[in-house]
This record gives structure tokens, C-alpha cells and sequence, in this order.
């Protein structure tokens, strides 16, 4: 059993991204110290947000964070954050019917990708062998919207990371690290992107190099991803990978 426990961002301001990710995402606070931020949702952190002002911005071409993807229960939380998002003046960098789930997607202020979507049943899914079968469909927004007038209080109970998608320099050098290293199983691959899980899932994690192929070890004086988590059903040590992004891993039940 996988999933994905938490993300740490590295940021330059840390109250406008706090903010961020409280008024537009939904998150709730759990923990402020002077240097740092937690935010989750019913008492689970999803997001450590560490305050470190003198970093460059984040490197959009760099290997690092592609994004952090918050999985909501239902297709109508997905629909009443969509109305959020319109009401709201929220700028959408993208929305895609992925066949396994529906997205939609955008950037905090320092440039860190995010995914809002919703699963479909995991009946629906179509599986060729053991390749998932997903797409960048049209994703029809105004029936998501419809169907429930709710108003959007926030990310409700059950919303979890459910995947993290990252970029890399090489994929070739990445899979032995992501799918021998971590004990995963690729569920889709194509020419420049890897997507991998655990139990069945269509993909907890993913790798891609649209933006970074080539791209050296990581800039450690740059913000942005700093630590993707995975809660595992035994302790281990940390990992770095060919690129210098830290997976670390936690173990227990979630509050």
C-alpha cells in the first residue's frame, strides 16, 4: 500500500503563497511556525510550505515540480471549485478529460504547478495490457459546474494529493530510481513521459521531460519542490534522485 503523504515547497514569500493555498485551493492551516506553513485538509498535512526568501525563483525548464495534484472525493467538489475558480477571477492554465479522471490546471504565485481533479470509477477505467488508457479530452467545465449550486467552503473532507508529477532530466535515468528504486509498476508510457503507481492506481507519481529534457542536478539556491513524501507500510531512509529531488517517507495511519 502507497499513497502520496505530503508536498514541501521552498518559497520566497511565504504569507502570498500561504494565502494562496488557502483561499484558492482550500486548504486549512495545522501548523504556522516563524519559518514555515502547514496546511491540509480535516487535520491531515498535505503541504509544508518552508520560508526561504533569498532563493532565485522557481526554474520552469529545471527538473523538479511539474505539479501537485489535489484529488477531491467527487465530481461535484470538482464542479463547485470550478464555480469558486470563475467567481473568484482564478486564471485556469488548462482543463483535460483524462478518461481516468477530470482536471483542470494552474499555478500558485511563484510558478508551482498544481492539478485540481476528480477520479472517475476505477470501473471506468480501460486498461490495454498493463497500460492504462488516458487521454486530453475536452473537458466539458459548464456540466461540471452544474451539478450542484453548493458554494465552494473549502477543500472538503477526504481531498488528498493524489499524485505528484514531476519533471526530469532523462527518463531512461529516471526509471531505474521511480520503478525498481521505489518498488512502483509503470501504468502508461509514452515518448517523453512516465507515469507509475502502486495497487492499481493509474498513477501516483509521473515523470515527464516536456519542459526539462536535459536538464542537470537541481539548483539548490532556486525555489520550488523540496521534498515529495509517500507514506509506506514500513520505514526507510530517504532517497535522492538523479536529479537531486528528495523522496522521503513516512509510516502510521493519517489523523
Amino acid at each position: 500500500m502507497l499513497d502520496i503523504d505530503s508536498v514541501t515547497l521552498d518559497v520566497r514569500d511565504l504569507d502570498r503563497v500561504a494565502r494562496f493555498y488557502q483561499e484558492v485551493i482550500g486548504l486549512a492551516p495545522i501548523e504556522s511556525e516563524t519559518s514555515s506553513v502547514s496546511l491540509g485538509v480535516g487535520g491531515r498535512k498535505l503541504l509544508l510550505l518552508q520560508h526561504r526568501p533569498d532563493l532565485r525563483p522557481v526554474d520552469p525548464v529545471s527538473a523538479g515540480l511539474f505539479h501537485t495534484a489535489f484529488l477531491l472525493p467527487t465530481r461535484a467538489d470538482l464542479g463547485r471549485w470550478l464555480t469558486h475558480a470563475a467567481t473568484s477571477g482564478i486564471t485556469l492554465q488548462g482543463a483535460a478529460d483524462h478518461l481516468v479522471s477530470e482536471a483542470v490546471y494552474l499555478a500558485d504565485p511563484e510558478g508551482n504547478g498544481i492539478e485540481i481533479y476528480a477520479d472517475r470509477p476505477r470501473a471506468a477505467w480501460h486498461w490495454e495490457g498493463t497500460q492504462v488508457v488516458m487521454a486530453n479530452a475536452r473537458l466539458d467545465l459548464r456540466a461540471l459546474m452544474a451539478l450542484d449550486p453548493a458554494p465552494w467552503r473549502g477543500a472538503p473532507a477526504g481531498t488528498v494529493i493524489g499524485h505528484v508529477h514531476l519533471q526530469v532530466g532523462d527518463l531512461a535515468a529516471a526509471e531505474p530510481f521511480y520503478v525498481a528504486g521505489l518498488g512502483l509498476d509503470i501504468t502508461r508510457r509514452m515518448p517523453q513521459a512516465l507515469f507509475i503507481s502502486a495497487d492499481g492506481y493509474h498513477h501516483h507519481l509521473a515523470l515527464n521531460t516536456w519542459n526539462s529534457a536535459g536538464a542537470g542536478p537541481r539548483d539548490p539556491n532556486r525555489a520550488g519542490l523540496a521534498a515529495v513524501t509517500l507514506r509506506t507500510p514500513s520505514p526507510q531512509p530517504p532517497m535522492i534522485d538523479p536529479w537531486g529531488t528528495t523522496i522521503a517517507f513516512t509510516t502510521g495511519d493519517h489523523p
